[in-house]
């Protein structure tokens, strides 16, 4: 009895251990998509965004926002490579600076990326409810200067960061040795207040507060036109909070269970850990399609760049074929033409 139960334990682990190889060698692949279409889709929400932007006078207080999301989405991006590399070679080979301002990038960037969404919901709040007020203050004129508080305060989250994390010697050279470990619980929790439930908590009220203006603001005359736009904002809200719950929730759960050191030695570790690392990594690309393409004033623009490209591309390619054919060399033909006439 014994022997099977043996038999059964070590058939599972070493099922386990062929789905945590599976999932290692999966990585590179899948870091290699995240990092292609997220380049791709924050290249084109930042050309569009500052072609928007030098096109007009007074463009829209969140213009600059998506911008600031943009930029933090697309340093996350660069990140990537580093910890792709680490574990498909199972250690750190990039010493112990870059363990430093990698882990310090990937902190920052990240609670930049998560305030700017909450600050995107703040400020689609007060363009809704209350319009005069905004256009009032011109709050446009001080948008960098919240964008650049925005930064300082995630600066200050990812400091601990740079300061304290050293590489660890065993068997291999690891980028994990951190706090101690009440240090490490303390600044644990003070994340996930700061950069995961605090912001949560902003969006879900700034949402819930544009729908219940919607609500009350219903008038026999626009009625149709309100309950349209109250149902977009619905879906739209209820999906934004969906999305950045599922994708942030399992790096803090990992988090915790790394300091606390209650699931790190199961056999599906392993495999939790490399998939709650990719739904983070995938917020570079979710990012852009959640807040620029939901847009129809967006897709639209997207539409005009695609248009101008494809009459640019058009106008290179007839270009270089005019000036091929034109410098292409004629054959020779003999003028017997004269000859003839003389006979």
């Amino acid at each position: 009895m014994e022997t099977e139960e043996q038999q059964g334990n070590g058939s599972d682990v070493s099922e386990t251990t062929r789905d945590e190889a599976f999932f290692k060698a999966m990585v590179p692949v899948l870091d290699g998509l995240i990092l292609l279409t997220g380049l791709v889709g924050q290249a084109l929400v930042i050309s569009i965004l500052t072609g928007r932007r030098r096109r007009a006078s007074r463009p829209p207080l969140t213009d600059t926002l998506l911008l600031a999301l943009s930029a933090a989405d697309l340093l996350l991006l660069l990140c990537l490579p580093f910890h792709t590399s680490a574990i498909a070679l199972g250690l750190w080979p990039f010493g112990s600076f870059m363990c430093k301002a990698v882990s310090f990038m990937g902190v920052a960037c990240s609670s930049a990326s998560v305030f700017t969404l909450a600050a995107l919901a703040v400020t689609r709040y007060l363009t809704v409810v209350h319009p005069a007020w905004t256009y009032r203050t011109k709050m446009c004129r001080h948008m960098k200067l919240a964008v650049a508080l925005l930064w300082v305060a995630a600066a200050a989250l990812a400091a601990p960061q740079f300061a304290f994390r050293t590489l660890t010697v065993s068997s291999a050279v690891y980028c994990f040795a951190f706090l101690s470990d009440l240090s490490q619980l303390v600044y644990g929790v003070a994340l996930f207040l700061f950069s995961f439930a605090l912001p949560l908590g902003v969006i879900v009220l700034m949402y819930t507060k544009i729908y219940c203006f919607l609500r009350h603001a219903l008038l026999p005359g626009n009625a149709s036109q309100l309950e349209r736009y109250q149902s977009q904002v619905t879906h739209t809200s209820a999906l934004l909070v969906l999305v950045f719950t599922l994708l942030w929730l399992p790096s803090y759960a990992l988090m915790f269970s790394f300091i606390g050191r209650t699931i790190t030695s199961s056999p599906g570790y392993n495999t939790f850990a490399i998939l709650a690392r990719l739904l983070a990594s995938s917020v570079a690309v979710v990012n852009p399609i959640l807040y620029g393409l939901m847009s129809r004033k967006f897709r639209r623009d997207l539409l005009n760049v695609g248009r101008e490209r494809w009459t640019w591309c058009k106008g290179c390619v007839t270009g270089c074929l005019h000036v091929m054919s034109r410098d292409m060399v004629q054959p020779f033909e003999l003028d017997t033409s004269s000859e003839r006439g003389q006979n």
